[in-house]
């Protein structure tokens, strides 16, 4: 093994203590999206991770898909998985109308501010005492940069409050359908499915 590359497994093996690994509510969401989306899709994945849902999107629809994360842990891992990344924090650089179809796993869990710490994991994992606190952001901005007929894909827990990110969908002109769901010991995950009112 050459210096070179043992300086990237080095630096890979890094990456993977900083970015979000694939886990069960990535698989659920990558399977009810790629249910959801056609070949002709414009696709953006927030807070891509490791990128692995949007490379099984890419690969099972077809469909052209882009990622982004703050983290550049992630941002580097989703382009090692041939996913076109750039470091973005949710809708920021992203023009008007631009998608069919946004995805996010956010931090969903809640999380107590004193058992917080201050990491690029951290910030994967930790959804703030509600576990909303990027939920939020995401419901008020996604209507700006879907496409007239685009829809949101957002992954929550039955810990986030379903009634609470219903209500504040309904504020921001978002229709919430439930398109899959699967239950563990201490939660439910669903994958809500997020179009504008007609």
């Amino acid at each position: 093994m050459t210096e070179n590359s043992k300086e990237r497994l080095a630096e890979r093996r890094g990456q993977e203590t900083q970015v979000y690994q694939p886990a069960e509510d990535s698989a659920l969401l990558a399977k009810a999206v790629c249910k959801a989306v056609r070949q002709s899709d414009r696709v953006h994945e927030i807070g891509t991770g490791s990128g692995w849902v949007a490379a099984q999107i890419a690969a099972e629809t077809g469909a052209s898909v882009t990622a982004s994360d703050i983290n550049p842990h992630a941002c580097r891992a989703a382009a090692d998985r041939g996913v076109q990344s750039i470091r973005a924090d949710m809708f920021g650089p992203f023009v008007d109308n631009a998608f069919d179809a946004v995805l996010f796993n956010p931090p969903y869990l809640p999380t107590d501010p004193d058992e917080e710490w201050d990491d690029w994991m951290e910030h994967a994992l930790s959804g703030g005492p509600d576990g909303r606190r990027l939920v939020v952001p995401f419901l008020t901005g996604l209507s700006r940069v879907l496409s007239a007929s685009g829809s949101g894909y957002l992954l929550i827990s039955s810990l986030t409050g379903y009634e609470a990110v219903e209500s504040i969908a309904a504020e921001n002109g978002l229709t919430v359908e439930s398109i899959h769901e699967q239950s563990f010991p201490f939660e439910t995950l669903f994958v809500l499915k997020l179009t504008r009112y007609s």
